[in-house]
Order: structure tokens, then sequence, then C-alpha cells
């Protein structure tokens, strides 16, 4: 049976505020196929290149345990995303969630910040796809350097990024099995590759032609080694960054076979695999290059910006260009992936009132929603267009102000996920652990982590060094995208006050959604 004839009709919201349906295809995505966009979504090749030499840069050979320790909130937090799911599984998860629990205002800028944070990595994902291209037809070609630095041309740059954005549109805009079918391909070939350069890196320390070989110590997964503390709060937000996406599993829900407990069991399975993979690969690179300045140590910086790029070469010899081709793969299906999440909330956004109907389309022939990626598309192509020709220091400084928003909504929906099941945290162990303790740890840790780089964000070196108005380019981002979001909150609550008088969305409300029923 095809997708279409499995979906359901749309519902209109229900007039008592409870959740209701949206008309997206209904029991398309298994436990395989959610595990695998999210493994997609969070990008392993892709964020690991990209953050292990800073994060080197700031703590040295612990960067493993600086993994362990930013696994720890979001392993917390997916167990509260898990606990609201199972009761209230619907595709506006953290707009929809926080709703429920503290009201309109708080849940509309917790979708916000969702929102927000999607749109600022997607503008980052196709900068990445349009540099790894260039460098694998340059690797190809064996015309060091001549190629790849057309990838710096601003005009080139934009033109190609713009055509990784119009594809993956596209293909975000069908149905859920083509983005499953690219997704099986796609992640399936950047996780063997790692695997494989993980191993041949460890031959290499076996066989002493390592570059800086360096013997695997238990002190490199101890975060007490890690001095001084700041180091650790600098080397989380960098790990909060590699562990984001995972609730792209989540944002499915109503798509997924058994949506009360799928997304969740995915949400814990995607966030153990990554974590995994991680150590596996960061273990391998610090055996074999060690953290000093030469060459080829992780500690330099002329190489931290694209660690996987300089030492493929050594590592696997002929065969380096595939490493450029899983950076590249890794990039372009996560660009794809990362579009369900931001398009799915919008849907809910507008489905429920909280933003203009026309978000609440549903495309006819594929059950997705096709308005909101559209619009997640154009705004994502515009602010990397702006960015690039504005500044390109400041189009990276967004993937630290990515961390502020990954702290700034995940928090948000942990404390959900209290709040909302306060008359039950003594029901059980078991609701004690997962709806108070490991959500509440979790949130209070991102918020944490929120405040300190607001704080750190202030100074003007802070970055790429970048500053407006004698502040850190990163502070003013984090403020502006917040700020935005209230200016257009306050607009909505004039223009659809329904939604702010909780008509169509209502807090605290009974938490089941039903099978069978369109609305509760």
């Amino acid at each position: 049976m095809t997708a279409p004839e499995r979906a359901p009709a749309a519902s209109a919201p229900a007039a008592t505020g409870g959740l209701s349906r949206k008309g997206l295809s209904a029991g398309t995505v298994g436990l395989l196929g959610a595990v695998v966009i999210g493994i997609s979504c969070i990008a392993p090749a892709y964020t690991l290149t990209a953050a292990l030499g800073p994060t080197v840069s700031e703590v040295g050979f612990q960067v493993p345990a600086i993994i362990l320790l930013g696994f720890i909130p979001m392993l917390l937090v997916a167990f509260g995303y898990r606990e609201l799911n199972k009761h209230m599984p619907d595709s506006g998860t953290s707009f929809t969630w926080a709703a429920r629990a503290f009201g309109p205002w708080i849940g509309w800028m917790a979708g916000w910040g969702l929102v927000a944070a999607t749109i600022l990595v997607l503008s980052n994902l196709a900068g990445i796809a349009v540099e790894f291209l260039f460098l694998l037809i340059d690797q190809i070609a064996g015309s060091p350097g001549t190629i790849a630095d057309l990838a710096f041309n601003p005009f080139i740059n934009v033109a190609v990024c713009l055509l990784f954005m119009l594809a993956a549109t596209y293909v975000s805009y069908r149905d859920m099995q083509t983005t499953q079918k690219l997704q099986y391909v796609l992640v399936s070939f950047q996780v063997l590759v790692l695997i494989v350069f993980s191993i041949a890196a460890f031959v290499h320390v076996a066989n002493g032609s390592a570059f800086d070989a360096s013997p695997v110590e238990v002190s490199w997964f101890n975060p007490l080694a890690v001095t001084p503390a700041l180091a650790i709060v600098a080397g989380l937000s960098l790990s909060i960054f590699i562990f984001w996406g995972w609730d792209v599993t989540l944002t499915m829900n109503e798509e997924t076979r058994n949506p009360e407990k799928t997304p969740g069991r995915a949400a814990t399975v995607t966030v153990i695999t990554i974590v995994t993979l991680y150590l596996l690969i960061s273990v391998a690179l610090l055996a074999f290059a060690g953290t000093g300045t030469g060459e080829l140590g992780l500690g330099n910086p002329d190489i931290q910006a694209n660690v996987f790029f300089y030492l493929s070469g050594p590592i696997l010899g002929p065969l380096a260009f595939l490493v450029s081709l899983a950076v590249l793969t890794s990039s372009a299906s996560s660009l794809q992936s990362t579009f369900v999440g931001p398009a799915r909330t919008l849907l809910a956004m507008g489905h429920y009132g909280a933003l203009p109907p026309a978000f609440a389309r549903v495309s006819p022939r594929f059950f997705t929603p096709g308005y909101a990626t559209i619009v997640s598309a154009v705004v994502a192509s515009a602010f990397y267009v702006v960015m690039r020709f504005l500044n390109e220091n400041v189009l990276w400084d967004t993937i630290t102000t990515l961390g502020m928003m990954i702290c700034f909504y995940y928090g948000l929906t942990a404390f959900a996920c209290v709040w909302y099941f306060r008359r039950q945290w003594f029901d059980s162990a078991r609701s004690f652990f997962f709806t108070l303790l490991f959500p509440l740890v979790g949130g209070v840790i991102l918020a944490a982590l929120f405040v300190l780089t607001l704080v750190e964000s202030l100074d003007p070196d802070y970055g790429s060094g970048t500053q407006w108005f004698g502040v850190g380019s990163v502070f003013v981002l984090g403020v502006v995208i917040i700020g935005l979001g209230i200016v257009i909150m306050i607009w909505q609550a004039i223009r659809r006050p329904a939604f702010f008088r909780g008509e169509t969305l209502s807090k605290d409300a009974p938490a089941s959604m039903r099978r069978g029923r369109q609305t509760v």
C-alpha cells in the first residue's frame, strides 16, 4: 500500500484546545528509518571534522571525556522527549509540549528556538557541502588547490550552494519514502567510511607508521583531568553541537509506525549510536596524530578547521578521496533531512493558529508540509547569501550561536517534561527518574551552558573575533535571533489571538493522542 493511501485526512485544530492530526502520511517511517534519518541529521562526518580540532585546542587528549560529558545532557533530555512523545505524539514537539506545560507564549518561543536553530544549520550545511564538493573534485583531478579554491569565490560559492538547497528542498517536499531511501544509501556510506578511516588509523599506530603515535590511556576519558574549568565549558559547547539533530526522530512522530513508542526509541538509539561512533573516531585520530602543533598534530591551528581532509591522505593513501566524499555526503544528506524538523514545527504552529494558516498546508500529493518546507529553504538561502557577502567570519559564528539556540529550546523542552508530569513524579521509581530527575538535570546543564555562552560571547574576541557595537558577533546574533522571535510572537498574538488565549492548544490538557481519532 502506498503512503498516500495510508495518509489520514487533515483535521482542523480542535475547538477545545486538544491535539489534532495534520494530514501527514501516517505509518510510513519505522524504527530503522527514523534512526537513519536521525543519524543523517546529526551528520557525524561533517560535525566531527569541524569540531574535533577546536575541541582538542581546548581540552587536549580529554576529547573523549568531553564527548561523554556532552552525551550525558543529550541522553537525559532524550528521556524527557520520549516521555512527552509517549503521551503527546505531535509533530510540533517542543512547540506543542512547551505550550501544553507552560502556556502559549513559552510554547511559541520553544518552537521559534527549534526553527531558528535549524535555519542556522541549514545555511552552514549548504556552505560545507559546496567546499567539500570542490575539494573532492580537486583531489580526483590531482590539481592541489586550483579547483578547491573556487569554493571560496563568493559568486561561485553562493550559486552552487543554492543548487544544493534546491535539490534538498525537492527531496524534502516529496514523500517520506523518498527521504528514507536516499538516507539509507548516504548514511550507510558515510558511517562505513568513518569506521574504515578509524581502523586504518589504529593500524598505522600498531605498525609504527603513525604521525605521532600516542598510546590510548584511561585518562583520556576523565573530565577531571581537564584544566582550567572554563575549558570544560568551551568543550561542552562544542560537544552539544555535534550531538544536535537527534530530535528529528520525534518531529516525524505523526508519520511513524507506533507513534507513542517508536520515535522515543529511535531518539535513544540514535544518541547511543552517535556517541559510540564519535568515541571510536576521536580515540583513533588522537592515537594517530597526537595533540601537538606539528604538521599533522591535532593541535595545529592550520588543520583544525578540517582535520579529516588533512589526515585522510596519511591514513588512507590513494583512498583519501573517500573521506572528502563522506563529508560531502554527510553535509548533503543532513541538509536534506534537517528540513524535516523546521517544516513540521512550522506546520504545527500554523495548524494550531500560532502562525498564518498557509503554514498548515500539506501537499495533497505527497502528504508533506510543502509550504513550510519551501519557506524554510527560502529563509535559509537568503540568510546564507546575506552573511556570505556581508562577512564570512560572521557566517561561521552562527555555529556557536547555533549551540546557544540548541541549549535554549532543548532546555525549555526538558523543563516542560518536568512540569507537565509534576503530578506523576512519585507514582513510581520509573516516573521519578524519567519525568523528574533525568530531564531536570539535563535541562539545568543546558540552561547553564546557555547563560555561560551568552556571557562569554560578550567578549569581542569570542568566536571569530568579529564585533558589532563593541561586543562579539556571537552575542549579537543570539540576542537578535531571540529578540526577533519575541517581536514576531507579539505580532502574531495581535493578529491571531485565539492561540494565545489557549483556544486552539490548551495548557495542561489531557495528554494522549489516541489512534483512530483525529482530535483529543
